[in-house]
């Protein structure tokens, strides 16, 4: 008899180490070296916190303050409180249960007669071996669905930051804008009061005066747009900082944000380890894959180890124990358990695709940056040009009519242009620092966690 009872334990021992089902690999996705955007081929810095290097102490302090506040983040960070919680209940499923029963009874229990005057403890044990990893793939699905939470919360972080930024950036665009129309604003009634003086005097026609009044209308009018852009735009801002619509304080002006001449951004195949979203799609797919093993351990028997200890105190002790196993197989559920594997072998084939349609999605948006990087810094040259050109035509034209050399409509004609262009300058600028900003944001970097505490522990 003990033989067979050794025989049998050491069976369910080499069972217990048996795990059916595959293990994750990382799929190979076919890559080039190098982006084909223009780009330096140093290494990359998208880990460095990049707000920091603007060298504005207000975009800096508005970062800090909406990685402390947002509640976007928030309910991030209690998500993954949620995915540890979840990890702990599978990982309790790899011990044994023990319970504790305590009362009085009369009758029968614990295979004896039991007086109203009795008082019964009693501990039941319950072991589930895990014979074909079922409990293991469940706690490996668990462990990757945590990480994939942390993993999430990386991406809200990066893309909060981003967008903090950006917006930050189209705030300082347009206090300049307005700070340009309120100058040509002021500029254009100066030049129509000196218009009405000569209309008075008889040297131009009405019509003059009127065209100097539109054009002062265009500008006070964009005035107004502005005002109500910068208001909506500020509150966009409080918005990300989780507080209520308040002024927002001014840093460096816009002209002062310091641009990085080149970015290095590294090679394609370091997205898949700095980007979160795609490690998240790699968690994903690593959890979906444990459950393949889940599922195909449904398919084979299941074996469980009980036992029974307890005492009825009565004027005198009497003790039982007991222990028994009992071993449960499917044999006839019309391919339902079958069925259910290949319900999970689909849903990783989804998410496999799905993976590896992220990476080339993240390789689109780096080089779109990058392209948007390139360009913008060339566009802002030539704006540039243009501006100093037109200020001088602008000088030129307005010494010229009152000359009398030249008409009215040349000046209005030149007025506009200049206006255009000091607007046009503006937003190229703020777009040139907002495509550094999704340059960053796209290789990932700027946002380095500290390892989690379930990463060090699996």
């Amino acid at each position: 008899m003990r033989n067979r009872i050794f025989t049998l334990l050491g069976s369910v021992v080499i069972l217990a180490g048996c795990t059916v089902g595959p293990d994750f690999v990382r799929p190979t996705i076919p890559m080039k070296d190098t982006f084909h955007a223009e780009v330096s081929a140093r290494d990359s810095i998208a880990n460095l916190p990049w707000w920091e290097l603007f060298g504005d102490p207000v975009l800096q302090e508005l970062v800090s303050e909406a990685l402390e506040n947002n509640r976007d983040l928030r309910s991030s960070m209690a998500r993954i409180d949620e995915a540890r919680a979840r990890t702990g209940i599978a990982r309790s499923e790899m011990y044994p249960n023990v319970d504790v029963y305590a009362g009085a009874a009369e009758g029968g229990f614990g295979g004896r007669n039991v007086q109203p005057d009795d008082f019964t403890v009693q501990f039941l044990a319950n072991y589930q071996v895990d014979l074909w990893g079922r409990i293991r793939r469940s706690n490996e699905a668990a462990v990757q669905d945590l990480l994939s939470t942390e993993e999430a919360y990386r991406s809200v972080t990066i893309a909060l930051v981003a967008q903090v930024a950006s917006t930050y950036f189209l705030l300082r665009d347009v206090d300049n804008r307005l700070l340009v129309s309120e100058q040509t604003a002021a500029t254009w009634k100066h030049d129509l009061n000196a218009i009405r003086a000569r209309y008075n005097a008889g040297l131009v026609s009405e019509v003059e005066v009127n065209q100097a009044e539109i054009q002062l209308a265009d500008a006070d009018a964009m005035v107004w747009t502005f005002q109500r852009i910068r208001g909506q735009t500020e509150n966009t801002i409080n918005l990300l900082l989780s507080k209520g619509p308040e002024t927002i304080v001014r840093g460096l002006a816009l002209s002062e944000q310091i641009t990085t001449p080149e970015i290095p951004a590294g090679l394609p195949s370091e997205l898949l380890d700095r980007r979160p979203d795609l490690r998240r799609a790699e968690r994903d797919l690593h959890a979906q894959t444990a459950r393949i093993g889940v599922a195909e351990a449904l398919r084979f028997p299941s074996l469980n180890l009980g036992a029974d200890l307890g005492a009825v105190f009565a004027g005198e002790t009497d003790e039982f124990s007991g222990i028994g196993a009992m071993l449960a197989a499917p044999i006839f559920n019309a391919g339902k358990n079958k069925r259910q594997v290949e319900i999970e072998v689909a849903r990783t084939e989804q998410l496999l695709n799905l993976y590896e349609q992220s990476f080339f999605t993240a390789l689109r948006e780096v080089e779109d940056a990058i392209i948007a990087v390139n360009t913008f810094r060339e566009e802002f040259e030539i704006r540039k040009s243009q501006l100093r050109s037109a200020q001088n035509a602008a000088e030129l034209s307005w010494i010229r009519y009152q000359a009398g050399t030249t008409n009215y409509l040349e000046v209005l004609d030149v007025q506009r242009s200049l206006f255009s262009t000091q607007l046009a300058t503006s937003e190229t600028l703020q777009r040139q620092l907002s495509s550094m900003v999704q340059l960053y944001e796209a290789l990932g970097g700027g946002w380095s966690p500290a390892v989690s505490e379930s990463t060090t522990k699996h």
